[in-house]
């Protein structure tokens, strides 16, 4: 169970080599998180992360997952709830995408979108329907500032983005007064190794500012948390532009 300060005993990150979900596991370990689950396709790359975590104390156990692969999801995800109650889920998994190949090869661009928004209404639905069995518990869904409004830019990226967030918006809606906390998490641009190389966008992050935000909207039970905060002010004038402007738009 979660403790006063809204810190989780339990932890399940979907996307076990997120350096986002990570971050967050390195910061509640730090407070009081001693079991985590890291979901995610086997590599050195998964076991390299819950050696890390190993290190800083907590029991850290690995489980088989691919957001695509949606009919073992049910089952995978499933078996970690009879293991014991999970209070915390962080679903973090996600692909950029490459927009100027993508929009040339709808098989690239269909991978995004089932990556990020049908992968994602998968694992939310299960992991969700085994939080409200239990009775309690937060899950935590990284969506992006992306989703607000489609850009030129990464039209095809942002509008999966848009799809999860309403997903996670309406999910939230429906487990209200079920002791089932979701919150979204709306980041900015992150610097992390997916993102090395591209033009950094205004108002650029860390892993480590986004995990700070993630603990501080679970202590607040917050339902959306913008990080950096300045972005809410931001977008809604970018979300509320006139198409002619917002094509000119530096963004």
């Amino acid at each position: 169970m979660k403790d006063a300060f809204g810190a989780p005993q339990s932890l399940l990150v979907l996307g076990g080599t997120s350096e986002i979900g990570l971050a967050t596991a390195r910061r509640l370990i730090a407070r009081r998180t001693r079991t985590v689950w890291l979901a995610g396709r086997p590599s050195p790359s998964l076991t390299a992360a819950a050696d890390s975590l190993r290190a800083l104390g907590a029991e850290v156990r690995t489980v088989p997952f691919d957001a695509l692969d949606t009919e073992s999801h049910e089952e995978r995800l499933g078996k970690i709830f009879t293991e014991g109650d999970i209070d915390m889920v962080l679903l973090a998994f996600g692909v950029l995408g490459d927009q100027a190949r993508d929009e040339s090869d709808p098989v690239a661009a269909v991978r995004v979108a089932q990556t990020n928004y049908t992968g994602a209404v998968s694992a939310g639905l299960v992991c969700a329907a085994a939080l409200q069995n239990q009775g309690h518990g937060s899950l935590v869904v990284l969506s992006s500032v992306a989703g607000e409004r489609a850009r030129r830019a990464d039209f095809i990226y942002g509008s999966s983005k848009a799809g999860l967030d309403a997903f996670a918006q309406g999910l939230g809606d429906a487990l209200h007064g079920t002791g089932v906390h979701v919150m979204v998490v709306r980041p900015g641009f992150v610097r992390t190794r997916r993102t090395a190389g591209r033009a950094e966008a205004p108002l650029a992050t860390t892993p480590e500012a986004v995990a700070g935000a993630i603990e501080l909207g679970l202590r607040r039970r917050s339902e959306t948390v913008w990080v950096p905060g300045a972005l809410r002010m931001v977008m809604a004038a970018v979300r509320h532009a006139p198409r002619p402007l917002f094509r000119r738009l530096p963004v």
